[in-house]
């Protein structure tokens, strides 16, 4: 399963990617101005969901390319990936649920909470 976000007012976006049976969802793009344009050009066109969430964007920048995420980001991808499985059921069914720009989990690390990513 695949997971993108939107550049936020910086200009950045990162794109995840988890396949079950993987310990944990790893970063396969990420990029600032240009980059971070052709990574959600190419989302996109793949029909996969971008989701808008400019302080998991800053998060994921610190990740490095082709890591998978640090243990403190578990919860937050989990349930942002949850809820994309959620709307990818109900597209197939018809019923899709209408996503919240930004919107993110309550459980998300906040900047200043001692999240560290690397």
């Amino acid at each position: 399963m695949n997971s993108d976000a939107r550049p936020d007012a910086r200009g950045e976006a990162v794109a995840l990617a988890y396949n079950a049976g993987e310990a944990a969802p790893r970063v396969v793009a990420k990029g600032r101005g240009v980059v971070a344009r052709e990574i959600i050009e190419r989302a996109r066109e793949a029909g996969v969901y971008v989701h808008e969430s400019p302080e998991l964007v800053s998060l994921l920048m610190q990740v490095d390319l082709d890591a998978r995420i640090p243990p403190q980001l578990y919860v937050a991808v989990a349930e942002l990936l949850a809820w994309l499985y959620r709307v990818e059921q109900g597209a197939e069914a018809g019923s899709a649920p209408i996503p919240e720009r930004g919107s993110l989990p309550e459980s998300l690390p906040r900047r200043g909470a001692g999240a560290q990513a690397g």
